[in-house]
């Protein structure tokens, strides 16, 4: 393995410009929904794939298009329905005359961009939702046999509407924990909706610049992994994510815990959140910060504790006021820093 080398102050303040520019084109987009913003820029910062779930009319429409024309990449919305069929997704093979004879081409779907809007994914089947499964994790899609591979850099920001709704397919938990984030969009306070009342006009896409091009976001992902990720840190994300598991004392009413995808998702979450704050390496608080959005798709609870009213957010909420973030004394060397 390459020895990585380290973010230096210059670096990381830089990034963090770039970063807060980028959070003020967004929140042009939405309104009073700075947690979100925030998240949505982390998640990306890790390279992950986002799933942002809230009932229709919240903007999570708006915010990805806004993305995509702040960060100036590529992008392609995918409307999922009922009736979509996976090489609607991914593309198929046509019949052409190349050369004078007639052989099958193929001829890329939506899929191939750098950013790919999955509009109210679980409103189409199975079937259709696991086309993405290989895109999201390789990087590429295969079809009769043939690999291509997908632009770069490559983002799924899917919405779903929640579950409970009418026509609905709940995900597949292994496509589910493809996702790094799961975000929920809260509906707005009464001063949030008085102020989208008199700055849109329904039809109307709010104006969103560029703020950097793809050359300059790809180097704030490169930063990414370059910030420094202490062992106690990366000592409580481990027990952080075994502790998820059944039998563990504060796991009480879990199925099924977070896989170690999980704990890879935090460390990179919790190093893009410490260069948003300009910070050369990850916090404890980072990873307290990123843990929901990271682990409340990925925990599965028993039928006993769904009646009782436990949610994954509730049992995440437990876990991180009962799971130290020590297991034994700082070295003395570290006792004095910020971790």
């Amino acid at each position: 393995m390459t020895p990585t080398i380290h973010l230096t102050e210059s670096e990381a303040s830089s990034a963090a410009e770039n970063i807060s520019r980028l959070r003020v084109a967004l929140q042009s987009v939405l309104f009073g929904q700075d947690e979100l913003i925030n998240h949505v820029i982390t998640g990306l910062l890790a390279r992950g794939h986002l799933l942002l779930e809230g009932l229709p009319g919240l903007g999570k429409t708006e915010l990805v298009k806004g993305l995509a024309k702040a960060l100036d990449l590529q992008a392609k919305r995918i409307q999922f329905t009922p009736d979509l069929l996976p090489g609607d997704i991914t593309g198929n093979p046509m019949l052409q005359d190349v050369d004078g004879t007639r052989r099958f081409v193929f001829q890329p779907g939506p899929i191939f961009a750098n950013l790919v809007l999955a509009d109210e994914i679980n409103r189409a089947s199975p079937k259709t939702q696991s086309a993405l499964l290989e895109a999201m994790q390789e990087r590429r899609v295969t079809v009769m046999g043939e690999s291509h591979i997908l632009p770069a850099p490559f983002f799924v920001l899917a919405t779903q509407n929640p579950i409970e709704l009418e026509g609905t397919y709940p995900l597949p938990e292994a496509q589910l924990d493809r996702f790094l984030f799961k975000l929920d969009v809260r509906t707005n306070d009464a001063a949030t909706l008085e102020k989208i009342v008199l700055n849109r006009e329904i039809g109307e896409e709010p104006e969103v610049h560029a703020v950097m091009n793809a050359a300059q976001f790809n180097s704030l992902l490169d930063l990414t992994r370059r910030v420094f990720m202490p062992q106690p840190v990366a000592n409580f994300i481990a027990r952080l994510v075994k502790a998820t598991h059944p039998g563990e004392p504060h796991a009480a009413g879990v199925k099924y815990g977070a896989s170690p995808r999980a704990a890879l998702a935090l460390a990179a979450a919790s190093k893009g959140r410490a260069l948003m704050e300009r910070r050369l390496n990850a916090s404890f608080e980072d990873v307290r910060a990123a843990a929901p959005a990271v682990l409340r798709h990925r925990l599965l609870l028993d039928y006993g504790a769904k009646l009782e009213g436990m949610t994954p957010d509730l049992i995440v909420a437990r876990l991180l006021e009962n799971v130290p973030a020590q297991d034994k004394p700082l070295p003395s060397s570290l006792a004095a820093a910020k971790i």
